[in-house]
């Protein structure tokens, strides 16, 4: 008999087994997979304080992006350096969320493995804030200093 998860439920998460079926690569199925995809966003962001704060420092770097003079690469640097700390984020709560599931109580394997899954989050953090200092430390001195 399969165990039931003692974990409360996802917002927006719904049961698998109630999601329509349509043949693999039809229009429908993908349009639909978008949505499945947009729900895990919306839920990670109303469950996971990190993707929030994530989410506002975002805000801020297009802000500035969009005001200072930047070349084109760099604006591709930030877009790349924001979508490595989303994407960072988004698989660290997967993982969680799966090890959790797995294995409700303590064990020291599903430690190490929220651990490492939250250092790849800090490592792509700081290569990001790296890339921002680098892209918007100099045109934002500039700015400030007229």
């Amino acid at each position: 008999m399969a165990r039931r998860s003692t974990l409360p439920p996802i917002p927006g998460a719904r049961d698998a087994r109630r999601r329509p079926r349509s043949p693999p690569g039809t229009v429908r199925r993908e349009v639909a997979a978008f949505g499945w995809a947009l729900r895990g966003l919306r839920s990670a962001l109303a469950t996971e304080p990190h993707l929030r704060f994530h989410a506002a420092a975002t805000v801020v770097v297009v802000a500035l992006g969009i005001a200072l003079p930047l070349a084109a690469w760099e604006r591709a640097a930030l877009v790349l350096a924001i979508g490595l700390v989303w994407v960072a984020e988004l698989v660290n709560t997967a993982l969680e969320t799966l090890v959790d599931l797995v294995h409700p109580g303590h064990h020291p394997l599903a430690g190490r493995v929220k651990d490492v899954a939250a250092a790849a989050v800090l490592v792509a953090a700081f290569a990001s804030a790296g890339v921002g200092l680098a892209v918007l430390g100099p045109p934002l001195l500039a700015w400030i200093g007229r």
